[in-house]
């Protein structure tokens, strides 16, 4: 049976692992910078806005997800943005995906959100499928921008003709 509990403190290194495993499964273990340290200092600090929920098959942790309030000025309601969904490969097919977001998706209920949403990489055709099949709409028209690293530095320190 899979119940689903909110991560503590004490969890940082699992949280660490299972972020690992997704690098891994994503074919991007080499952007992964973050630390037990930062994890414990950016997820659990007073008025923070990011969670994070374990799945356990009786007591091993199969699955995690983090997540974060996001906002809809169209809807004029917050919303909950699933940044990390990740499910060990020996535990898959077994319907804990789909009871990991359906938490979710009642969280998003209990709190009067607007939205549940996430990102998926586009070879992820298996991930693609499993979103669709449980009603999830793919928003082809809206593309991620991203700024990081250097280019994030130079707009910060950019100077501005206005």
């Amino acid at each position: 049976m899979l119940y689903i509990r909110r991560a503590e403190e004490k969890d940082s290194s699992l949280i660490l692992d299972f972020i690992r495993l997704l690098a891994k499964y994503e074919k991007l273990e080499h952007e992964v910078t973050a630390t037990k340290e930062q994890l414990e200092k950016t997820i659990f600090i007073k008025n923070s806005s990011i969670e994070v929920f374990f799945a356990y098959e009786a007591e091993t942790p199969v699955g995690f997800m983090l997540i974060f309030q996001n906002y809809s000025t169209f809807l004029a309601k917050p919303g909950i943005y699933l940044e990390d969904l990740y499910v060990k490969e020996e535990y898959r097919g077994r319907g804990y995906g789909k009871k990991m977001l359906q938490f979710l998706a009642q969280l998003a209920v209990e709190r009067n959100c607007g939205r549940l949403e996430w990102a998926v990489l586009d070879w992820n055709k298996p991930a693609i499928d499993f979103y669709q099949s449980i009603g999830a709409k793919l928003m082809n028209s809206w593309i991620i921008n991203r700024l990081t690293g250097a280019d994030l530095r130079k707009l910060a320190n950019a100077e501005m003709d206005i």
